[in-house]
């Protein structure tokens, strides 16, 4: 049997995708990361510019008092300033002393970056790419060049961009990574490049691919099948402007569909479980339509497709999602069919009768075209399949409701006055909160943890609404949606009204009757 090509995975999430407005990792964060990273077995991370802000300096500082089991990492800077010698250069200085063994150094090659931005002749950057790339190389470093610019470079000039590689070769660059910097190049283009290059050179080639027209991907593919040996990007493709290619997407392309090797073996399963721990460290939400990790990348909605699904399982499935620590979803919405309704009630251990199933998804079809939305809110989507099983009552029975918000003495105050039913007993409760919804939450509880002491573990971690149609203005219908958490396991409820309180009510009233659904046999 052929062995596969091994593609080096290099990830500079740390680095590029810090870049990304609304991503700041802390010190702890980028070793939290790394630490992860290393153990998926990615051969590279770019932990960070030494030297350009205290936190990327404490990190090298701390990566030096120890070893990673399968990366290597690598410290980024740029060719030294014109003017000086690598030796006189600070900033070349503070990269030597981070410890790390690789350095990844970044030169230009195309010639109006040259001329315009760095403002040297070609020939002086020429020599400032191969002596720094040889000051490394004198110190006992690896040194992978990236040679920013390099296809918009190409088009410009490209002798002169394949000069600027010849240059770094000849300082002792091991890794050559052709960067399409602006991400404006189409896969063509890179083809085409890629094969002059390999023409003139030896070298082993990277790739590093921004996403600005939407084919980083794409880009980084097509250089692979041209012979790139090296593929950097970032985890959930994080970067500048648009972004840079995204290795959760490449690595499972170019081990599962294309047949290389990536990664060590079984690690590709934990694809998704990275993807969701590095967008939790970024403060980021997940994209549920992201290929392969997404929530909704193996979801099913319309009743055709779950019907197909269910008797030839990748009818609408292009890998098995487990290959990726993904799952196959059927969800629950308008669009639906009896086949959804039967295959989520059959998931979840509920059995009904044909007539519960037409019950149910009349129930789903009514409250969409309502202004409800059940694709994003599970636990109410279970509710709702229990509670059209015969003898199947609520928990919770809101009887009435009031709040009232106002201001005491200088002082904002929410006060809710709830009654409920709970277990053939009726109670009045009344809380202040810090808002309406907040005032809600704390009179139901105090009703229900009569019964029901374990919801004091349940909180409140999201809630979100959204303006249904926003030409009504505050007349307008809202959806609200809302996460909890009990320490083990989180779930999602739904409420729309036109009125955002009672909207609320209705998801705080799920969330709570799906918490005692867990912790009791029937509600």
């Amino acid at each position: 049997m052929e062995k596969k090509r091994k593609i080096e995975i290099y990830d500079t999430t740390l680095r590029d995708g810090a870049q990304m407005s609304g991503i700041s990792f802390s010190s702890d964060d980028k070793l939290a990361v790394i630490s992860v990273l290393d153990g998926f077995g990615v051969d590279f991370i770019e932990a960070g510019w030494p030297g350009a802000n205290p936190t990327d300096e404490e990190v090298f500082r701390k990566l030096s008092a120890s070893k990673l089991r399968n990366a290597e990492v690598a410290a980024f800077t740029m060719t030294c300033r014109k003017g000086k010698e690598p030796e006189d250069d600070q900033n070349l200085a503070n990269v030597l002393l981070s410890g790390a063994g690789i350095i990844t150094l970044f030169g230009k090659s195309s010639l109006g970056h040259v001329l315009r931005v760095l403002g040297v002749s070609p020939e002086e950057n020429l020599k400032i790419i191969e002596k720094t790339c040889l000051f490394f190389r004198r110190t006992g470093k690896r040194v992978f060049y990236d040679a920013e610019h390099f296809f918009d470079g190409y088009r410009e000039n490209r002798q002169y961009a394949l000069d600027t590689l010849a240059a770094a070769v000849s300082g002792g660059a091991e890794r050559i990574i052709l960067c399409d910097t602006n991400g404006g190049t189409f896969p063509d283009e890179i083809r085409a490049a890629i094969r002059s290059v390999r023409e003139k050179t030896t070298a082993p080639l990277g790739i590093h691919c921004h996403n600005d027209s939407g084919l980083a991907i794409a880009c980084s593919l097509a250089a692979v099948e041209e012979g790139v040996v090296q593929v950097q990007g970032t985890i959930n493709g994080y970067g500048e402007r648009c972004g840079n290619a995204d290795l959760c997407v490449a690595i499972p392309d170019l081990q599962i569909r294309m047949g290389f090797d990536c990664l060590p073996s079984g690690q590709i399963k934990r694809i998704a479980e990275v993807s969701r721990f590095v967008a939790e460290i970024a403060n980021q939400r997940p994209d549920p339509c992201q290929p392969f990790v997404g929530s909704n990348a193996f979801a099913h909605v319309a009743g055709t497709h779950v019907d197909a699904a269910r008797k030839m399982r990748n009818s609408y499935e292009h890998i098995d999602p487990g290959l990726v620590g993904n799952r196959s979803r059927i969800t629950v919405s308008q669009l639906a069919g009896k086949s959804n309704i039967r295959a989520v009630a059959e998931t979840l251990g509920i059995s009904l009768t044909p007539s519960q199933i037409e019950l149910a998804l009349g129930r789903v079809k009514e409250l969409e075209k309502s202004g409800f939305q059940f694709e994003g809110a599970q636990a109410s989507v279970e509710l709702l399949l229990r509670r059209v099983q015969d003898g199947c009552a609520k928990a919770i029975e809101v009887l009435c409701f009031n709040v009232a918000v106002g201001n005491r003495y200088g002082r904002n105050v929410s006060e809710a006055i709830v009654k409920v039913r709970i277990n053939g007993n009726d109670f009045k409760e009344v809380s202040e909160g810090n808002g309406p919804v907040n005032a809600l939450d704390l009179a139901l509880r105090k009703a229900a943890l009569r019964h029901y002491p374990f919801l004091a573990q349940v909180h409140l971690t999201d809630y979100k609404v959204r303006i249904l149609n926003g030409k009504d203005g505050t007349d307008a219908k809202v959806r609200v949606l809302i996460e909890f958490n009990d320490g083990a396991v989180g779930w999602t409820t739904v409420g729309c009204s036109a009125n955002i309180v009672e909207a609320s009510l209705i998801a705080l009233v799920d969330g709570f009757e799906y918490a005692i659904l867990k912790n009791k046999p029937t509600i």
